[in-house]
């Protein structure tokens, strides 16, 4: 009776928003300069052409926190900036939305997903703190199998998701692409810059996707966004690192898009990493305890 009653009061406060599902898709460790702050929009042609009139892009938004790859994504999915080992080895310290989610719903593990080319991103399924390590834990297809398991390709990453989305129908769900992030460490600028135009072509087909399904057209919101950008030309070794406070490696992409949203709308607010968590619990009626974050209030109609 206490499990129905608490889903009871939060399907009644969810109410008030048309989302029932919501994506957050994370193109990994471009630089802004070439993609949204470049006004060409060369790299990020779907975007600027073909989504931002469906959303919101903000050009103020920065990670404020350590700007590696598990830090980026444990600030955008538990709304706290923490420093966590990069390899995989150290699970956030605070819960996740996604575990904020399923004990708020009551639903099954599969409704929340953690799909990532990255196996090492596999961490944001669990957490260290007492009563909720181990409880609430999300689905994952990370890697080829997992933590530890090895990084895939982006293309798999992509097929799997709407795989996943197809199949399992997900409520809330992040996905990482790390291409980009990848040629850039591997210092090879052609192929940091291709990818990661790969990449905004795979976040364009899973927005599509949203927009033609009939399970998710109508009541769900995307986030796009970054983990971190990279050091600007100049500065180090410049494209090929990130990882300090330089503006290349905290100025990142934004854009949202959904029913609650505005549309074709640019802004300079300044926001950042650990504002997206909290606006998605906002939008599916959870608050994440420990987060500084503030709800995008200027996303909404």
């Amino acid at each position: 009776m206490l499990l129905f009653t608490a889903t009871q009061a939060y399907n009644q406060e969810a109410k008030k928003y048309k989302t029932e599902n919501v994506l957050v898709l994370i193109m990994d460790g471009p630089r802004y300069c070439e993609t949204w702050g470049d006004s060409s929009h060369k790299l990020v042609p779907n975007m600027a052409n073909k989504m931002a009139q469906h959303g919101v892009i903000s050009t103020n938004f920065w990670n404020k926190g350590p700007t590696y790859t598990c830090s980026g994504h444990t600030a955008i999915c538990t709304g706290v900036y923490q420093k966590v080992r990069n390899d995989g080895s150290e699970l956030p310290k605070h819960p996740t939305m996604f575990q904020y989610y399923l004990k708020a719903t009551g639903k099954k593990r599969s409704a929340a997903f953690v799909i990532a080319s990255k196996d090492k991103l596999a961490i944001l399924t669990n957490c260290k703190k007492k009563d909720w390590k181990g409880q609430y834990r999300p689905a994952q297809d990370c890697g080829y199998n997992g933590l530890n398991s090895g990084y895939r390709p982006d293309r798999v990453t992509y097929l799997q998701t709407i795989k996943i989305l197809e199949e399992k129908k997900p409520n809330l769900v992040i996905v990482n692409f790390r291409q980009p992030d990848a040629w850039g460490h591997a210092g090879n600028y052609k192929k940091f810059l291709e990818t990661t135009k790969q990449t905004d072509q795979y976040i364009y087909q899973i927005f599509q996707f949203i927009s033609e399904s009939e399970h998710y057209r109508g009541k769900t919101t995307v986030f796009v966004t970054n983990d971190h950008g990279r050091h600007p030309d100049g500065r180090k070794d410049g494209f090929i690192s990130h990882g300090d406070g330089c503006e290349g490696c905290r100025h990142i992409n934004f854009f949202a898009s959904g029913p609650d949203f505005k549309s074709n709308l640019i802004i300079d607010t300044e926001r950042e990493q650990i504002d997206i968590p909290v606006t998605i619990g906002e939008l599916l009626g959870f608050k994440l305890e420990k987060s500084k974050g503030q709800v995008m209030t200027e996303l909404f109609k």
